[in-house]
Formats: structure tokens, sequence, C-alpha cells
């Protein structure tokens, strides 16, 4: 399905009813990355982070008449130089039907007015570096790529040998 290139679209906050549609968006974000073997997570995962007694993330929804055609999950961290929360976007993702459509920008506008609204002193994420039209997209939008910081992870056997 193709929706007219001037589709509006209306953003609303993932509900637990959505789990399922996110799991969707999650795996469809990780095939899009060739991520795919990296997903771990299933409906009950999602459903405890991000609606159970103490959620670690939201999620919204762009829909574009009524059809789900974006998602961005987010959460908040904090910032000990501004001493004030910050907004961090963990995934960002448009179904390729709906792209070049102003999706994503209506998604992160969204997200932007959300940090406002909190107090944030930052709105953050992170991109690949392969994506060149992602960079291209948020530096047209006025987005600083910081290329002097690099991402540091720890997961599975390498986390539970540094954490015991």
């Amino acid at each position: 399905m193709n929706p007219p290139a001037t589709a509006p679209c209306t953003i609303r906050p993932a509900a637990e009813a959505d789990v399922e549609l996110l799991l969707a968006f999650v795996r469809e974000l990780a095939d899009y990355e060739k991520l795919a073997h990296e997903v771990a997570t299933d409906a009950a995962g999602l459903r405890a982070a991000m609606f159970g007694p103490r959620p670690c993330a939201e999620a919204v929804f762009a829909e574009v008449d009524g059809e789900p055609a974006g998602f961005a999950v987010f959460f908040q961290n904090f910032s000990t130089f501004r001493g004030r929360p910050g907004l961090y976007l963990e995934d960002l993702f448009v179904r390729p039907d709906y792209r070049r459509r102003g999706i994503a920008r209506a998604i992160l506008a969204h997200l932007a007015r959300e940090a406002n609204r909190r107090g944030c002193a930052r709105f953050e994420w992170t991109v690949l570096d392969w994506n060149n039209d992602a960079q291209r997209f948020y530096r047209e939008m006025g987005a600083t790529i910081l290329d002097d910081w690099r991402v540091c992870r720890l997961t599975g056997d390498a986390l539970a040998r540094f954490g015991s």
C-alpha cells in the first residue's frame, strides 16, 4: 500500500495492548539494520519493560489513516553537566511504504516537544555509521553528529563476568 505523498500522520503513545505491534516494529527495524539475529525479546519482555510496575521506556506510533506507519522508543536519561533530564531516542523506524512523507520528522518533532515539556536539556540518539541518508536528514534538521564520542557496551557473558 502506498499512501499519498502528502499523507498526514497522527502520533499516539503506545498502550499495553500494542505490545505485539511494537514487537513487529522492533523486528522490522532489526531486519532493516541487518541485526535480526540480535533480537532476543518477545512480547512478554516488552510488556514487562514498558508497561510493568517500573516502566523503563516509552513508545509512540505514527499512523496514516489509522494504519501504523512508524514508531519510536525512547526513555529519559540525565545530564550531570546540565543537572537536568534528557530524552534518549532508542529506536526510530518508518515502514518503507511510508518513507519520504515527513513521518520521521513528525515523530522527532513530537519527541522534541515532549523533551521541552519535560524540561529536558537534551534530546539525543545514535545513528549507524553506514546510514548516510539518516545522517544527512538529522543534520538538515539541525542535529549535531558527535564524532568524538563512541558507544561502549557490555552484554551477555562479558556483562555477567564484569558484574559478578
